[in-house]
C-alpha cells in the first residue's frame, strides 16, 4: 500500500512499520524524515515532481512510501477491555469520511472499528492520509455480515446504539456507562433497516437549523465524544 504526506510518513516511521521503499521529490528538504529513512536503511528513489505526482495525483507533499497492506484485527481483539466502546460503520463509502472517523476514534480512545466487507470503503492510501497516521493506532475489523456480528456483540454483553433522525431520542438522554457499540450509517442512506431494527437504542443529535442531517464523520465525532464524556 502506498502512503503519502509528511505527517503520515513520520507516524509510520515512528511506529517502526516495515517500509519497502520510499519515493521522494528530488528537492525534498525535511531533514528529520530523511534522517529517519537513512537510519533504517530504507531504499530511497528520488524523482522529479512530475514523476512523483503521477503516482498519486499530486497530493503527496514530496514523499511516498510503500508499506505492506493493512492487517485487519479479529473481533476478539476489539473486546479486550472490561467495558468496550466500538464504532460500527454501516457501509461508509467515502474514504475521507472513513479517515476522519478513524482519527476521531483514535483520539477518543475507542476500542476499535467494525466495517463490512462489501459496499464499504476499505483501507487505502486516501484513508491513511486523511487519518493523519491515526490508522496505525486503531484496530479495525472487517466482517462478512454486519447483522450477524451485531448479534454476536449483543450475546457478548454489548448494547447497540444506532443513529437516526426519526423515531429516536436525544443523545443527551441516555446512559452510556455500559459496554456498547455505536452504529454510524452511510453518507446517503443512513443505517439500513435491518441494522436499525437490531439496535437497542436509536439516538439523534438535536438539530436547530434548517438542515436536518450532518456529514457522517461530523456526526460520528459529536456522538463519540458525547459518549466518552458521559462514561467518565
Amino acid at each position: 500500500m502506498l502512503v503519502y504526506g509528511k505527517n503520515v510518513v513520520k507516524e509510520t516511521l515512528e511506529k517502526n512499520i516495515n517500509i519497502k521503499k520510499a519515493y521522494i521529490y528530488d528537492g525534498f528538504n525535511d531533514e528529520k524524515i530523511l534522517s529517519m529513512l537513512k537510519k533504517r536503511n530504507i531504499s530511497i528513489k528520488f524523482l522529479t515532481k512530475n514523476e512523483l505526482n503521477k503516482i498519486d495525483n499530486g497530493n503527496n507533499q514530496g514523499i511516498i512510501i510503500d508499506i505492506p497492506d493493512f492487517v485487519y484485527s479479529d473481533l476478539d481483539d476489539l473486546l479486550i477491555s472490561e467495558k468496550p466502546f466500538i464504532v460500527i460503520l454501516d457501509h461508509i463509502e467515502d474514504p475521507h469520511n472513513f479517515g476522519a472517523i478513524i482519527r476521531t476514534c483514535e483520539s477518543a480512545g475507542v476500542d476499535g472499528i467494525i466495517i463490512p466487507k462489501d459496499r464499504s470503503v476499505s483501507i487505502n492510501s486516501t484513508v491513511m492520509k486523511t487519518s493523519a497516521g491515526a490508522l496505525n493506532n486503531v484496530k479495525i475489523c472487517k466482517v462478512t455480515n454486519l447483522s450477524r456480528t451485531i448479534d454476536e456483540l449483543k450475546n457478548r454483553g454489548l448494547w447497540i446504539f444506532g443513529t437516526n433522525v426519526s423515531n429516536s431520542i436525544s443523545y443527551n438522554s441516555v446512559d452510556y456507562d455500559i459496554p456498547l457499540a455505536l452504529v454510524i450509517g452511510s453518507e446517503g442512506f443512513g443505517i439500513s433497516k435491518l441494522i436499525n431494527d437490531k439496535c437497542d437504542y436509536i439516538i439523534n443529535i438535536p438539530m436547530k437549523g434548517k438542515v436536518n442531517s450532518l456529514n457522517a464523520s461530523v456526526a460520528a465525532g459529536i456522538l463519540i465524544y458525547k459518549i466518552i464524556e458521559k462514561r467518565n
